[in-house]
């Protein structure tokens, strides 16, 4: 078939659900109108470890409107069968919510109260006595007791321990990055309802899919019963893929009160009740020779989890197995039981904290042999993916090099730490790299051309941010010739066809390949239908060179020769078209897919007070076909101000003697605000990657804060001479 005119496509569109977002209208999960809702309010563990002992509500019970206290006590056994189809740690297993006395964490759900306004229930919660056979926790990695010892992720190849004693220039150094949490403008909630035996929620999550799997699994029920919608999520980043315990809380209060039931985290809740990116500690040995060829890398990592579950990332060690060139490396990453709840994704999960091990320790190296760090990048630029053999798709960090330098005037940058001053501050430059690999995965979408000319496309797939409403509708509308305003797109069902994660920068790659897919074969039907309608301007023309603009279909070289949508169908008497549009990718690849992207920065560092201010800051960025330049700047600026929190601000602050996190408020856990953040600048090199799947995109949600907490420190480094392998970089570090 002739390529269709591409009028949406790569266009800096507007958001198609602005206006629903900035006068109120977009309806979040907790703000869904479900008639007879009452309000549940969970009770919270006051220990971190221990037996609950005794529970006692009656206060709490005594008052008016408190329909129900639910514990371990009068709770209904659940099922919380397997579910093969989740993406939860595949070690251990969820927490089971009200199913005994045992406590694993400060913070842990052990009752809920269930009453008619959220004020009541708030009250009540606050009455219920809890007492405990408590035990010291654990909750150092540093320390840790007795406690599973789950099986270490090892990658080798070459022998990397030999290769970096032999080494002429070795590197040994640790790294540390503390514990974030996501903290998103909207926090989490369900609205839980169940009729007869089929349960509705309305409910904040990035796996519409997931959630209904995961819950049908918990309570034993099949999977076409549970309903699961979520038009609109007001942030993720990782944090609401997977299913936590107060979804199954809701639930079971609605069905043990017969009444719909809604239970809202507070910001309180969202540090212990939701995961977060765990404590990590790298052990980086780096080996190269004089001219700064890498010879050897050992990459020991640590991280923490929870006792009942092992969280890993694997993609923690792939900056160190197959971003540069290194003919020897042994890494091994291990997590250490603590008693914490289990933690989850976080935005760049795994790349963002490996990167920032390696690309501090290459910035390291390259100040010890005197070689510019850009310099020593592209002096160890591998030819193909060394873990695995493969050819790259695209691999284009040495253009990413030499825009970025062009662009941020790095050629004026006197190498030298503490050589450049303004008044009181020491300014600093640094730059990084970062990768993230393109995940693929099956999905499906629906699409509906009307009568009217209208199209309606369908997927259960959701939006915390990206612009998914746009972007999708931006594809569809090229794909079937119509303008944007007449393509609705539609997403957060679980009764719409299934999409993957929302997260992994994933959704555009495999969501927007089934949109490609059925608006394609949408088209054809239509062509087909035109070219053998014997009263149609097209009958018999060759559907081949037969394209669509506007919604009118015409002879791609004779445009005068043609008819609309809405003549074809109404003289063929259909009320509309339909089809079902998949995305399935080979099980095996020909080529490794990655984003690629490197960061430039610039830092002022106060010589007296040891305050750090980002100044400005680049990305340029290797993401193959960009759908909508507006939404990737929306993305790729949100990115790196998520990396200035990592590196400057964000840390969660535990106190080690009873698991309780102090600075449970945005008050105390410190995130970028707009004086944090003066100039930011986007970049991205034209291109497609068809390896990657069939509309040529590889993602870019992830890869934007790859690279930017290394190039931070780097610059710090630069300003100072003082090199920080602590995040975040606090004064106390600088004084």
């Amino acid at each position: 078939m002739s390529p269709q005119p591409q009028a949406a496509v790569g266009a800096p569109l507007s958001r198609v659900d602005g206006r629903l977002k900035v006068t109120g209208k977009a309806t979040y999960a907790a703000e869904h109108d479900i008639k007879g809702v009452v309000h549940a309010v969970v009770v919270d563990s006051t220990v971190a470890r221990g037996r609950i002992t005794g529970i006692d509500t009656r206060a709490a019970l005594a008052q008016p409107g408190v329909l129900k206290v639910i514990s371990h006590l009068n709770a209904p056994k659940l099922a919380y069968r397997d579910n093969p189809a989740s993406i939860d740690p595949l070690e251990g297993d969820r927490l089971h919510v009200f199913q005994d006395d045992q406590v694993h964490f400060h913070g842990q759900p052990i009752a809920v109260v269930v009453a008619t306004t959220l004020e009541t229930a708030q009250h009540a919660a606050s009455l219920v006595k809890v007492s405990y056979d408590a035990q010291p926790p654990s909750t150092d990695m540093a320390d840790p007791a007795d406690r599973p010892d789950w099986k270490p992720i090892t990658y080798a190849r070459g022998d990397a321990d030999k290769a970096l004693d032999s080494a002429a220039v070795r590197l040994d150094v640790t790294y540390r990055m503390g514990r974030n949490h996501h903290n998103p403008m909207e926090p989490h909630a369900t609205i839980a309802r169940w009729d007869g035996d089929k349960l509705t929620l309305w409910d904040k999550t990035q796996w519409v899919p997931g959630t209904q799997v995961e819950l049908a699994a918990v309570f034993g029920i099949p999977q076409e019963s549970v309903r699961v919608i979520s038009p609109f999520v007001g942030g993720g980043f990782g944090g609401a893929i997977r299913s936590w315990p107060h979804v199954t809380i809701a639930a079971v209060a609605a069905r043990e009160t017969g009444r719909p039931v809604k239970l809202v985290l507070s910001r309180k809740q969202l540090y212990f009740g939701v995961g977060y990116r765990p404590t990590y500690e790298f052990r980086l040995g780096l080996g190269s020779d004089r001219r700064g060829r890498l010879t050897a890398m050992v990459n020991d990592v640590t991280a923490e989890t929870s006792t009942y579950e092992n969280f890993v990332e694997e993609g923690i060690l792939a900056p160190g197995n197959m971003f540069y060139s290194t003919p020897n490396v042994r890494q091994e990453y291990r997590t250490v039981s603590l008693d914490v709840n289990t933690p989850c994704w976080m935005r760049g999960p795994g790349y963002a904290t490996g990167s920032f091990a390696v690309e501090s320790a290459m910035d390291e190296l390259a100040h010890e042999l005197g070689i510019d760090p850009i310099e020593l990048r592209r002096r160890n630029e591998p030819a193909e993916d060394e873990s695995n053999g493969l050819p790259f798709s695209t691999r284009r960090l040495r253009e990413c090099y030499t825009t970025g330098a062009r662009e941020f005037g790095w050629h004026r940058r006197n190498p030298k730490p503490r050589s450049t001053r303004d008044g009181d501050w020491l300014i600093g430059t640094g730059m990084a790299a970062g990768v993230y690999h393109h995940l693929y995965w099956a999905a499906q979408a629906s699409v509906r051309l009307n009568a009217d000319g209208t199209a309606l496309v369908e997927a259960a797939t959701s939006d915390m941010g990206p612009g998914t409403y746009t972007s999708q509708s931006q594809l569809a509308a090229d794909a079937l010739g119509l303008t944007i305003r007449n393509v609705t797109f539609r997403l957060g069902d679980s009764r719409m066809p299934v999409t993957p994660p929302h997260g992994g920068s994933m959704t555009m790659a495999n969501v927007g390949s089934a949109v490609q897919d059925g608006c394609d074969k949408l088209r054809k039907q239509a062509i087909e239908l035109a070219v053998e309608d014997e009263d149609s301007p097209l009958y018999g023309a060759d559907a081949d060179t037969v394209v669509v603009r506007g919604g009118r279909l015409y002879v791609k070289d004779n445009p005068a020769r043609g008819e609309t949508y809405q003549r074809l169908l109404a003289r063929n008497n259909r009320t509309h078209l339909e089809v079902l549009g998949s995305y399935t990718p080979e099980e095996s690849h020909r080529a490794s897919v990655h984003s690629y992207g490197a960061v430039f920065t610039e830092v002022a560092v106060d010589a007296r007070l040891g305050l750090v201010r980002m100044r400005r800051m680049l990305g340029v960025y290797d993401v193959g076909r960009v759908i909508s330049p507006k939404l990737a700047d929306s993305q790729a600026l949100g990115g790196m101000v998520g990396g200035i929190g990592q590196a400057l601000l964000e840390h969660t602050v535990m106190d080690q003697r009873d698991g309780r996190i102090v600075n449970a408020d945005l008050a105390n856990y410190l995130v970028p605000v707009n004086a944090d953040i003066p100039d930011l600048k986007a970049i991205y090199l034209d291109g497609e990657d068809h390896e990657a799947d069939p509309i040529g995109v590889k993602g870019i949600g992830e890869v934007v804060q790859l690279g930017v907490a290394a190039a931070l420190t780097n610059a710090v480094f630069h300003a100072t001479g003082r090199r920080i392998r602590d995040l975040p970089i606090t004064a106390e570090a600088l004084l």
